[in-house]
């Protein structure tokens, strides 16, 4: 009868009236499920850089550029969606957003030439822009008050995605050729079917009216100015994070088939080890900062990937790869936490706070693998990775982050 009246899921006739302190993990199921879906198909782009190169033969510049059309296309839109949402909630555009993703996805597919590539690449962008701002929204929204946790949940589904692109690229894409890629279209399918139950079960929260009191109520725990250091401090610290997350996603293959002369296929599956690694990171960082506090797992996450890092460059085949796991799974803890310590900061503004963090991340990792192959054409790609190791030492600028825990306890 729930169900009926409602016109949602299982997923809302379980969570419409239950406490508001309780977390609705079925709906963070939900949300976590279709992130998976929707990163694994982002994730083919890079995974398949290696066929799009000898099929076009594109330089590494070129093959930057595809990497920046996707990212900046995503971030640029992040924020202003997030803006907009926070004044008019739309449960269903998360489904809208991942119709664009099935576009994109087909658009790769049969591209026939490289600009085709690249309005494949902005379409799947702007189908995330829609997605993760209003997605984070709704998992702050079913957390209970448990954020982190939230969060990680969320993300750790992205992660596990954008794992999977690699692996499923050696196993089907690589054997089958390109073409292959349209059957991903059915997992954007799928996922629009998921987050259509989602959006029922959030058009059932009330969020217009409940959106205007929170943010009415809203009060940050420092001054304006004390958040506007803040935020320019998590920004520095996404910058040091994503800059070099951008010069393993998009070109650990290269570097390991240069190096170590690895095959193609082998190649993408030492990238799912250190993309695994960034999910099951992922998953520990919210809820480890629900507990010890977020500012010490960002310090941690970054600063302390530091010496693995620098190792890296100077490591044999074996050692790479269990570095590249240690690095990933210490670096990848630190997303969830900035997110959630900056939606403390600006409590109230929650859409254009996650737009602006997730279109940043998006936008300096496709800026990043733009800058980053001009440089691997000029000076190799070795050359890349010993120039990024340094870049986890900006971790120390996090001391200069408030206590704002230790502010809400008292």
């Amino acid at each position: 009868m729930e169900e009926s009246l409602t016109g949602a899921s299982p997923i809302v006739a379980a969570t419409a009236h239950a406490p508001a302190t309780q977390t609705r993990f079925r709906v963070l199921g939900a949300l976590s499920f279709s992130h998976f879906l929707n990163d694994m198909m982002q994730s083919l782009i890079i995974s398949i850089y290696p066929l799009l190169k000898g099929q076009f033969h594109l330089s590494f510049v070129q093959i930057g550029m595809i990497t920046l059309t996707y990212q900046i296309c995503a971030s640029v839109l992040q924020p202003l969606v997030g803006m907009y949402t926070d004044k008019h909630p739309k449960p269903y555009s998360l489904s809208v957003g991942m119709g664009f993703t099935l576009i994109g996805t087909i658009t790769l597919a049969f591209a026939p030439n490289y600009m085709s590539v690249l309005l494949a690449a902005a379409l799947i962008g702007a189908g995330s822009s829609i997605f993760h701002p209003e997605s984070s929204r709704i998992a702050r929204l079913a957390s209970g008050g448990r954020h982190g946790l939230a969060q990680s949940i969320f993300q750790v589904g992205g992660n596990a995605g954008s794992a999977m692109g690699p692996l499923l690229a050696a196993l089907i894409i690589i054997p089958h050729g390109r073409n292959s890629m349209s059957w991903f279209a059915l997992a954007a399918v799928l996922a629009i079917a998921v987050l259509a139950r989602v959006g029922a079960w959030y058009k059932s929260q009330h969020l217009d009216r409940r959106g205007a009191k929170s943010r009415a109520a809203a009060v940050s725990p420092v001054s304006a100015r004390r958040v506007a250091w803040s935020i320019g401090i998590l920004v520095v610290l996404l910058f040091s994070k994503y800059f070099y997350t951008a010069s393993i996603s998009s070109f650990y293959g290269f570097y390991l088939i240069e190096k170590f002369h690895v095959p193609v296929q082998s190649a993408q599956l030492y990238l799912f080890v250190f993309l695994a690694a960034m999910a099951i990171g992922t998953l520990f960082g919210g809820p480890i900062g629900d507990r010890l506090g977020r500012k010490r797992v960002i310090w941690v996450s970054i600063l302390g990937v530091a010496p693995f890092t620098l190792m890296l460059p100077f490591a044999d085949l074996t050692w790479t790869c269990i570095l590249s796991f240690v690095i990933g799974l210490i670096l990848s803890s630190a997303f969830s936490a900035i997110v959630v310590f900056a939606q403390e900061l600006m409590p109230g503004k929650i859409g254009a706070v996650s737009g602006l963090f997730f279109g940043f991340a998006f936008g300096i990792g496709g800026i990043g693998a733009a800058v980053l192959g001009g440089v691997a054409d000029r000076y190799g790609i070795e050359f890349v990775f010993r120039i990024c190791a340094y870049l986890p030492l900006l971790g120390m600028v996090a001391a200069f982050l408030p206590n704002i825990e230790h502010r809400k306890a008292h």
